[in-house]
């Protein structure tokens, strides 16, 4: 009924729309160290005052919940029927972008490139627009809808935690914060810190530090080490054997009898870490290669590469290796690595199907880990995330997407875990299109502008689609 009237005012959109998500992704809200009144850093405050403004010039009535979340209410007078989910902050950066900076969008070819274009600014505008659609073309809806923007996703969701500690969830939500047509499964997840103590080992050759990863959820794509007492010819020749074998960069400079050993990967969801190439397990595979000195530090190295092997992503080094028929096999990830003379510490991510649970993961990563000599962290997994394929919310979203695309939508399970993973009634709605990869977490991100422009229209209609329209009078 609307879908035309809905179309027609997005199309005359486009260019506001493409100013806006420019004006998101030139902040960068990356999680930095708490402030006052600022518990993710400035970049993170920066962008929700942004994200503000923006809503307020849609029309929304807002609220900013102490620059953890910002919300913008659509008929806030009207029972709420639907939330939707986004977030404004971002992962870390690499000095390997080419097209533009990671804070510079630039258009080129029909795609808008910059950190967030995808993860998730562009979706969040996306979003954005199709409340002002509604709102604009006066649309009766029945219920009221919220649009809800985080700014502390990628590293645990704790805005959610602060702001649904306050708030009831809808009894409907969507976060367009992965792929199109649709996700109703979420694995489980485990996150895990282990460590080591031990004596220093003194003889050369030896190796001084190890250091790779930000974010546990990311594939480390660069990894350092510093070493003493090797010779550049045999570093030559391991270095020439692991840039074939494991499919990276290696790159050295000495300096006061010291070498530092740099490795480019390539990263990576951890979630599809088949789709990296993990620096730091390559690192590690590297300096194992070379004749250090015998000593406890080296023996904990061989260690952890015994349980994280290069090119290894389903944890059968673990004993956790595991599948289902509706949501896939185990993955697992090295994400962070520290080593030095006397302690090494690791944190994994491990994403787990519905078959798994602590019995059968937790308990036997943490034993494996203590059998060879590490402490673990503890804690439980979490726990799996699955709606019905056959509820209303996931059949009228499907409905949208189908009515756009003409592709018959089939609901998808995935590794990653969205802003609805602990939301009783939310599944992940858009906003990449299926073949398309968009550098999510890596160099290049990108966001096609035919696929923005889209998904706003998707979510005007499932706005209306999902809170009802009043009847004529």
């Amino acid at each position: 009924m609307y879908k035309e009237k809905i179309d027609q005012y997005i199309d005359s959109q486009k260019e506001q729309m493409v100013e806006d998500l420019k004006s998101l992704v030139r902040i960068d809200s990356q999680k930095t160290e708490a402030k006052p009144g600022k518990p993710f850093g400035e970049g993170a405050a920066s962008v929700l005052e942004a994200g503000i403004r923006l809503m307020e010039r849609a029309g929304l009535s807002t609220r900013n919940y102490e620059n953890y979340v910002i919300v913008g209410d659509l008929y806030p007078e009207k029972e709420k029927q639907l939330d939707i989910l986004a977030h404004l902050d971002v992962v870390p950066v690499s000095e390997d972008w080419t097209v533009t900076a990671p804070f510079d969008p630039k258009v080129v070819d029909g795609k808008i490139y910059g950190r967030g274009t995808a993860d998730d600014k562009g979706p969040a505008i996306a979003a954005l627009y199709a409340m002002k659609a509604v709102k604009d073309l006066e649309i009766p809806l029945k219920k009221g809808v919220r649009l809800i923007l985080g700014s502390d996703e990628e590293c645990g969701s704790s805005d959610l935690e602060y702001y649904y500690g306050q708030e009831k969830e809808a009894p409907m939500s969507f976060t367009p914060d992965a792929d199109f047509p649709l996700i109703n499964l979420e694995k489980g997840a485990l996150h895990k810190t282990f460590e080591a103590s031990f004596e220093e080992g003194k003889e050369l050759p030896r190796i001084l530090s190890v250091d790779g990863g930000l974010k546990v959820n990311v594939v480390p794509g660069k990894a350092v080490a510093v070493v003493e007492g090797i010779s550049k010819d045999l570093l030559v020749a391991a270095a020439n054997e692991a840039e074939q074998e494991q499919h990276v960069q290696i790159q050295w400079e000495e300096a006061e009898g010291k070498t530092k050993i740099e490795v480019k990967g390539v990263s990576a969801h951890a979630s599809t870490p088949d789709q990296g190439v993990n620096a730091v397990t390559a690192l590690l595979k590297l300096l194992q290669k070379l004749p250090f000195a015998p000593c406890a530090g080296v023996e904990k190295l061989n260690r952890v590469l015994s349980l994280f092997p290069h090119g290894e992503t389903d944890g059968t080094s673990l004993g956790v290796k595991m599948e289902d028929e509706i949501s896939g096999a185990l993955t697992m990830n090295l994400g962070i690595f520290h080593f030095e003379p006397t302690h090494l510490e690791g944190m994994f991510d491990s994403r787990i199907p519905v078959c798994g649970n602590d019995e059968n993961m937790t308990k036997v990563v943490t034993k494996v880990l203590e059998e060879n000599g590490f402490a673990v962290e503890s804690g439980m997994m979490s726990q799996p995330h699955y709606v019905d394929p056959s509820s209303d919310l996931v059949q009228k979203l499907l409905a949208c997407f189908e009515a756009y695309t003409g592709i018959q939508g089939q609901p998808l399970a995935i590794g990653g875990g969205t802003y609805v993973h602990h939301l009783k009634n939310g599944v992940a709605f858009g906003c990449a299109m299926p073949g398309v990869d968009n550098a999510m977490h890596g160099d290049n991100e990108f966001m096609e502008l035919d696929t923005l422009f889209m998904s706003a229209k998707i979510f005007a209609n499932a706005i209306v689609a999902l809170c009802g329209v009043e009847e004529e009078k």
